[in-house]
């Protein structure tokens, strides 16, 4: 063989080597390497003293992922003022009870939630290059149903507000704060337009949750006063790439804005890149904690849940 078909096997041969390992770090250590993100969020009146808030997201649960269980129960240990669920929780039809177990000690702390798509329809089946593709699926409605009221039912019994399609006001570290919520847009089960309306003036906040941050949920809640809202739904991309970040989002969202703070305005979807007004609110996206049975890899995206700290609104800034 001439040295120059030599060099080109062994080239070949190099980047062959280099895919599977990649892939084998993104199926069995990424996967599960599960992380805590921390930001702090100017969003509260002058001279108010900081709130905590946890947020899960995304834990695509099966039975008999203890390791994701007994992390999910360890975020206790940081004592937050207030948890935030934001969908996605379930993967297997008798995922309900691990679930549960999970959050646990969570449902000891106040908190509420909203639904995502896979709360209700099981995992089917897919490609794991869909992941990579432009554009975005709205999830079928024929697929296998999951058992959503049980999951309801008990979150519900923990005390935690179900925030799908309805507004409430709770109190979070000494602060009221007033939770207006959507059930998952990416199946259309939003119904915003019940309980739009413009900010209450009584309260420290209005916080915004959804589970897939579609631009015109963001829009609506931002517009009529709400100064954060929280999503997950994008898994961060899933699959990034180094030092750039996400290609996709699974939603109408911009891919910079995958996962972690950002700000948003009405029309901020169409002004990427651009300075953001003074009023504008703050956006927190989660990676969340798992993936599809189907796609179980993550690469360049740990897996993560989020300590966002709320303060005053003369603070620094995130951190």
């Amino acid at each position: 063989m001439d040295p120059l078909a030599r060099t080109a096997l062994r080239t070949v041969g190099g980047l062959v080597g280099a895919g599977a390992a990649a892939v084998a770090y993104a199926a069995l250590v990424e996967r599960t390497w599960f992380t805590l993100r921390r930001f702090a969020v100017p969003v509260l009146p002058a001279g108010s003293a900081p709130v905590r808030i946890l947020q899960v997201s995304d834990l695509h649960l099966t039975p008999g992922q203890d390791k994701k269980i007994e992390w999910v129960r360890s975020l206790a240990g940081l004592r937050p003022d207030f948890v935030v669920n934001s969908g996605d929780n379930l993967a297997h039809v008798e995922a309900v009870g691990p679930l549960l177990r999970a959050m646990e000690p969570l449902l000891e702390v106040p908190g509420a939630f909203v639904l995502g798509s896979n709360d209700y329809f099981a995992p089917v089946p897919k490609n794991p290059a869909r992941y990579l593709t432009p554009g975005y699926a709205k999830a079928p409605r024929s697929r296998g149903h999951l058992p959503v009221g049980e999951l309801v039912e008990g979150l519900r019994a923990g005390g935690w507000a179900d925030l799908d399609n309805a507004r409430t006001v709770v109190e979070m570290g000494g602060q009221r704060v007033e939770l207006v919520g959507v059930d998952d847009p990416h199946v259309d089960f939003d119904r915003y337009h019940e309980v739009a309306g413009p900010a209450r003036d009584d309260v420290a906040l209005t916080m915004g949750l959804v589970h897939a941050p579609y631009q015109r949920i963001l829009d609506a809640m931002v517009a009529d006063g709400a100064g954060l809202v929280l999503a997950g739904h994008t898994h961060g991309g899933q699959l990034a790439v180094p030092l750039y970040g996400a290609l996709v989002t699974n939603c109408d969202l911009d891919t910079g804005r995958a996962k972690g703070v950002s700000r948003w305005w009405p029309g901020a979807g169409g002004a990427v890149g651009s300075d953001a007004p003074r009023d504008a609110a703050w956006l927190h996206v989660s990676a969340g904690l798992g993936t599809s049975p189907y796609a179980p890899a993550r690469f360049a995206c740990r897996p993560e849940a989020t300590l966002l700290t709320l303060v005053a609104q003369d603070h620094d800034g995130p951190a």
